[in-house]
């Protein structure tokens, strides 16, 4: 079973939590903010007033994913995403995806993932992309007992000489702590028994992990 989403997942889910967009046409950038939405493969668009568009024109739309706990480095993921604008007589624009790219290093160092504009339009967004940044900034101000319970469930020889503990993600598959260090940062996935399905699931899978870490002896 797979503890983490795939690409075309995790870049749906980007756009699914994503206030704002750089769109980019030849001899132009903008930044759409709370004006786009996916519907299959496309990417609807509110191109603002005084952006001249012309039909069936290249564009790239450009994102960036950031932590929102204070981290020493927020930011999540990039994505670049490309394709053919076409403009309908009324309606929003409609980017058709030609090709995406996505860089997060959860799938390893400096990866630059590939998404095939098909397994794009086939995926659908986590459970809890709309909600994550609410999610964890509760969990990293109201709780902070429970990063240190959580703490538990990371492998001991990780913990040594870490200056701080803080959730940096949340998703269907578990939540991430990042362990930071005097000169370096690591992040840890500890993974739910099952990938939830519901949002409304997530309390009770964050119950699940509580109850293993009171299993566990030791801690930071």
């Amino acid at each position: 079973m797979s503890k983490l989403p795939t690409p075309a997942e995790r870049l749906r889910s980007l756009l699914a939590a994503a206030g704002s967009l750089t769109l980019h046409v030849p001899g132009r950038q903008c930044d759409l903010v709370g004006a786009h939405r996916v519907e299959g493969g496309r990417i609807h668009l509110e191109i603002p007033d005084g952006v001249p568009v012309e039909p069936d024109i290249a564009a790239v739309l450009e994102l960036t994913d950031i932590a929102p706990t204070p981290v020493r480095s927020r930011i999540r993921a990039r994505a670049t995403l490309g394709g053919w604008l076409s403009v309908p007589p009324a309606g929003t624009a409609v980017l058709d995806l030609a090709e995406a790219t996505l860089y997060d290093p959860a799938y390893g160092r400096d990866a630059e993932i590939s998404v095939d504009p098909d397994d794009f339009a086939a995926a659908v967004p986590d459970p809890l992309a709309e909600s994550e940044a609410d999610l964890l900034c509760h969990l990293h101000s109201a709780h902070p007992d429970a990063i240190d319970r959580l703490a538990r469930l990371v492998p001991p020889h990780h913990l040594h000489g870490v200056h701080r503990i803080l959730p940096v993600g949340l998703d269907r598959y578990g939540v991430v702590l990042r362990l930071e260090f005097a000169g370096r940062a690591r992040d840890v996935r500890l993974p739910f028994q099952q990938p939830l399905h519901r949002a409304a699931e997530a309390g009770e899978r964050m119950q699940e992990l509580y109850a293993r870490a009171r299993c566990c002896h030791g801690g930071h």
